[in-house]
């Protein structure tokens, strides 16, 4: 990989356009869900929000090389369906001819870095429906951080309406991931219980000018179980649950995972960190479970 990487940047100081081309000629897919109606995306939009850490280890992201490498290994296996990421590390992967029959989605909000005073200020500083278009590409992507103690909240609110609205004259996915946030102890944090998340996925739905393109990311509530479909019963928007967090206990993490994706909303996974940097660091293996969970 470290001899790609050079060709890599090579080709950006010297053939730019050849990024553009790529995405033109790439072989797309018919559906951004699989054989069995399901998705699973691989998410990689991280380290543009300062968000680098993998586990116990706090610069996991940082080595690009490294982490194409992963990328490229889960994007290789059966069952994956696509990817998320911010402009830098998609067109690294196109350079890399590592899209080709995959989904892809641009993360379009990556402005409220992690542990900024301003972080629940999320900026629309990546992609925009008309590069996500332009790029052949799926969808947007959008974080939504709702804090009801920071006015902050309502230019994030507005311009995540804004990417919805605009996604969907293109015909593209608005994928929005919700979550009623709060300041503890200086530091951002989701809350994740039923009331707020519930919460979260009713006002998440109804942003835009319309929701026919409108898909929810929400994280596990609960088990997975009864609470999850309490959180689900009130939106009909497809719905993907998103990974989280890296687990020492990979095995509970699966549970909860099998048990959310047989709500009837549930359309798959879109999971980063926890499959491209596993505890037992086989992200094959990984990423091999997570595919039979659908």
């Amino acid at each position: 990989m470290r001899d790609d990487l050079r060709e890599i940047t090579r080709i950006r100081a010297r053939h730019p356009e050849r990024i553009a081309e790529l995405a033109q000629t790439r072989t797309r897919r018919e559906s951004v869900l699989g054989d069995k109606g399901k998705a699973l995306v691989i998410a990689a939009d991280h380290p543009a929000r300062g968000s680098l850490r993998a586990g116990t280890d706090p610069m996991a992201m940082a080595d690009r090389a490294d982490l194409l490498t992963r990328l490229c290994v889960a994007l290789a296996r059966p069952g994956v369906t696509g990817v998320l990421g911010t402009a830098d590390i998609l067109e690294d992967l196109l350079l890399l001819g590592a899209l080709h029959d995959r989904s892809v989605f641009g993360s379009m909000n990556r402005g409220g870095l992690a542990g900024a005073t301003f972080e629940i200020d999320d900026r629309f500083t990546g992609y925009d429906a008309r590069a996500i278009a332009r790029a052949g590409f799926d969808g947007g992507k959008m974080l939504l951080r709702v804090d009801y103690t920071d006015d902050r909240t309502a230019p994030t609110l507005a311009a995540c309406a804004n990417a919805v609205g605009t996604l969907a004259d293109e015909r593209l996915i608005a994928m929005v991931e919700p979550f009623i946030s709060g300041r503890h102890d200086g530091r951002v944090s989701n809350d994740l219980s039923v009331e707020a998340a519930t919460t979260a996925v009713t006002v998440a739905s109804g942003l835009g000018t319309t929701s026919a393109y409108t898909w929810l990311k929400v994280p596990v509530i609960g088990d997975g179980g009864d609470e999850m479909a309490q959180v689900l019963a009130a939106t009909t928007m497809p719905t993907l649950l998103l990974g989280g967090e890296v687990s020492a206990n990979q095995d509970k993490t699966y549970e909860r995972w099998s048990r959310a994706l047989r709500l009837p909303t549930m359309h798959g996974l879109v999971v980063g960190r926890s499959l491209l940097y596993p505890p037992d660091g086989d992200v094959a293996r990984a990423v091999d479970t997570a595919a039979g969970l659908l």
